[in-house]
C-alpha cells in the first residue's frame, strides 16, 4: 500500500506517519531523509543533487522523482511506504504516477490532514525553544519560565525565525498555493482522503485508521 500524506506546517504529520507506518509496517519516507541520506552516501543521485543545491538551485522535479522511485524500490518498501512531504505539486504528482506505473505499482490513497488556518497559526506561532538543549515550549501548551532560561540548561529560550507570524502566514499561503490543486488532482482520480485534523492524537489517528479501511 502507497499512501500521500499531505497537510499544512503544524496539522501533525510526522505524529500521524509514524502511527501509520507502524501500523501497516511501511517504511516513512520524508524527501529531507531521501536527500540527506544520498548526499550523505555520495551515490550518483546524490551528486547529481549537490550540483543544484551548491549552486543555490532548485533540484528539478525529475531528479526529486528518480530520488524517491530509488527509494520506493528498495525491499523495505516492497509491499508499500508511506509518503511524506512528496509530492508538493501537480507536475511532482504526475511524475510520481507515471514512475510507479511503469513499475506495475500505484498509490492507493491520499490522506489530507485538515486544520484551520486560525489554529495552525496559534500552534505554530506560540512555539518557544531553548537555543542550547533544543527543548521545545508553548506559550499556551507548555508556557517557557518567565525568567526566558530553559530549566534544563540555562539557555536562552526564543522563538525560531520560521515560527514568526509573519512567516507562518506565508508558509500557509505557499501550501494553500500549491497543495489545493494537489489535493484536488487525486480527488478526480478517487484517491484523495480529508482528515479532520483537530482533537487528540488517538482521535485522529482513529480517523485515518477509518479512511484507509482498518
Amino acid at each position: 500500500m502507497i499512501v500521500i500524506l499531505l497537510g499544512p506546517p503544524g496539522a501533525g504529520k510526522g505524529t500521524q506517519a509514524g502511527a501509520i507506518a507502524e501500523k501497516y509496517r511501511i517504511p516513512h519516507i520524508s524527501t529531507g531523509d531521501i536527500f540527506r541520506a544520498n548526499l550523505k552516501e555520495g551515490s550518483p543521485l546524490g551528486l547529481e543533487a549537490r550540483r543544484y543545491m551548491e549552486a543555490g538551485a532548485l533540484v528539478p522535479d525529475d531528479l526529486v522523482v528518480r530520488l524517491v522511485g530509488d527509494r520506493l524500490d528498495a525491499p523495505d518498501a516492497a509491499g508499500g511506504a508511506l509518503l511524506d512531504g512528496f509530492p508538493r505539486t501537480v507536475a511532482q504528482a504526475e511524475a510520481l504516477a507515471g514512475y510507479l506505473a511503469r513499475k506495475g505499482r500505484q498509490e492507493d490513497h491520499c490522506l489530507c490532514l485538515e486544520v484551520p488556518d486560525g489554529e495552525l497559526v496559534k500552534r505554530l506561532a506560540g512555539r518557544r525553544m531553548c537555543r542550547d538543549c533544543g527543548a521545545g515550549f508553548h506559550v499556551d501548551f507548555s508556557p517557557p519560565p518567565a525568567d526566558g532560561r530553559c530549566a534544563k540548561c540555562g539557555g536562552q529560550i526564543h522563538q525560531r525565525a520560521d515560527d514568526q507570524e509573519a512567516t507562518v502566514l506565508n508558509r500557509l499561503k505557499v501550501y494553500h498555493e500549491q497543495t489545493s490543486p494537489l489535493a484536488d488532482w487525486y480527488g478526480r482520480r478517487g484517491l484523495l482522503r480529508r482528515i479532520d485534523g483537530q482533537g487528540s492524537v488517538a482521535e485522529i489517528q482513529s480517523r485515518i485508521l477509518a479512511a484507509l479501511g482498518a
